[in-house]
């Protein structure tokens, strides 16, 4: 199996593709890349949801069986609803492997966002595609489930594209690297870590050459600044012997004085002209040689600490549709509290964390909450109220996206936020508002490799109460959250 694309261009209120020329084969090709890029919307056309404006894109055997999982789990589908009621072999092992039960679909809505992507990617598996892409399969599961999802999908014959942040994924599972960055795509050989070190030579030999280039653009130009002042002191000298001569004096000598004057100034010039020419074209290739602007910066600034000792005090037994969450011990979240929640799929961290935002005793305009996943409404909601913000505190906001990694100029002009682009909004909020508390629910989710390194930075300086529910031991380890709340089988 194989995908081709020719001179493809594609743009929404930005340009995502740009005369892009790539050819994917059979096997795991991960796809990397800034949020924000263009990476879901690239999954669409392979999988024909959007026409590119130019070019196309082909397949060889023509028309695949394709199947796209996206990022979002919110829509219980005819594929899933299909799945479930199939007896196949097939839909009936992935069933029983993935601990799948078809009467918990009746309570979609109520099921955890893991067990949901359970649903999504055994669907897709069961359809045995001869494409199948992933768009962050790894968001929401366990670790039980990545590792089974992982060995099954290097199992998987046809040709696999998957957009992942994990990059215990991508190396486990991929042989090609793509890298899709303001509309332009390369292809590498390798999984990423190893294409990662390739990545950090060549931004390294981009400095070299740049510094090369600047010390050769300074020199040209000191040359230029030289002759022009050369070139200055001969037209004075030339003009002052011109005034100084009678009008009248045709002697011989003083007139081939003035001519050889001339004629040195004429070479003078054309030496000057050379000379600009060599600065332009050092300025040009050190232009080229531009390197890519690290953005960043300090993410806190004059932060205002809770004004009350407890921010949330949470006690009894929690109960919602088909489920009791049973609480051994009253929860307090202090002002200075850091606690991972841990669990596995369906063991409840959500909704104990919707449920410490129900006990909170400071404003809610204090407390950012960022779910597991965010709709486009609530993204493109979340974009106007950073643009509506007070001069001052937009810019605070704003500094924080880009110390995430997010060019905020680029951000402000898109129609709404990617989801990693969205989540990395609400974190900035939160630290730009000066919340007291951040709740966050996977907060991993969607980001691009950099930003999760950057947000890991940001969270293990914020000075308020951390409540995290995260899968990723190392995350929480880097964060600081040194305490943990510990869900399993219903209870804390």
């Amino acid at each position: 199996m194989m995908a081709r694309a020719q001179n493809v261009s594609f743009s929404f209120s930005v340009s995502i593709l740009e005369h892009a020329d790539f050819c994917l084969e059979t096997g795991w090709t991960g796809l990397v890349g800034p949020n924000g890029a263009g990476k879901t919307t690239l999954l669409r056309l392979l999988a024909g949801d959007l026409r590119p404006h130019t070019g196309k894109i082909s397949y060889s055997p023509a028309h695949p069986i394709i199947r796209l999982c996206p990022q979002g789990v919110e829509v219980l589908d005819d594929e899933i609803q299909g799945f479930a009621a199939a007896t196949t072999r097939l839909a009936r092992r992935l069933i029983g492997q993935l601990n799948l039960d078809p009467a918990t679909l009746e309570r979609w809505p109520t099921l955890s966002s893991g067990e949901r992507k359970r649903w999504q990617l055994a669907a897709a598996l069961s359809a045995e595609p001869d494409v199948l892409l992933l768009d962050e399969p790894t968001n929401h599961v366990d670790a039980a489930t990545r590792d089974w999802l992982v060995a099954a999908l290097r199992r998987f014959p046809g040709l696999g594209v998957i957009v992942a942040h994990d990059r215990a994924t991508l190396d486990e599972l991929t042989s090609t690297t793509v890298e899709l960055k303001r509309g332009q795509v390369r292809s590498w050989p390798g999984p990423y870590s190893v294409v990662l070190e390739a990545w950090n030579q060549e931004h390294e030999s981009k400095l070299d050459q740049k510094k090369t280039a600047e010390a050769c653009e300074a020199r040209a130009q000191a040359s230029l600044r030289e002759g022009r002042s050369r070139l200055e002191g001969a037209s004075r000298a030339r003009s002052a012997g011109a005034r100084m001569r009678n009008p009248h004096d045709s002697d011989a000598r003083s007139i081939s004085a003035t001519g050889r004057v001339a004629s040195a100034e004429r070479r003078l010039g054309q030496v000057v002209a050379r000379m600009q020419e060599r600065a332009d074209n050092a300025r040009i290739v050190r232009e080229d040689l531009a390197v890519e602007k690290e953005l960043g910066g300090n993410v806190f600034a004059n932060y205002e600490p809770a004004t009350v000792a407890w921010l949330m005090y949470l006690e009894g037994d929690l109960a919602w549709p088909g489920r009791v969450l049973r609480l051994a011990t009253a929860i307090g979240i202090a002002r200075d509290t850091r606690v991972c929640v841990k669990g596995p799929n369906g063991a409840g961290k959500s909704m104990l964390l919707r449920a410490l935002l129900s006990a909170a005793r400071v404003p809610m305009s204090r407390v950012i909450c960022i779910p597991q996943d965010v709709s486009e409404e609530d993204a493109a909601a979340t974009l106007e109220a950073v643009r509506a913000l007070p001069i001052e505190t937009r810019g605070r906001v704003l500094s924080v996206v880009a110390t995430l990694g997010t060019d905020p100029a680029r951000l402000l002009a898109s129609p709404r936020p990617s989801h990693g682009e969205a989540r990395k909004l609400l974190i900035a909020l939160g630290f730009g508002i000066h919340a007291w508390a951040l709740v966050l629910d996977e907060p991993t989710n969607h980001l691009d490799l950099p930003s999760r390194e950057r947000l890991e930075r940001a969270l293990a300086l914020f000075p308020g109460a951390l409540v995290v529910a995260t899968h990723d031991e190392m995350f929480a380890n880097k964060i600081g959250l040194t305490s943990e709340i510990n869900l399993a089988n219903g209870k804390e």
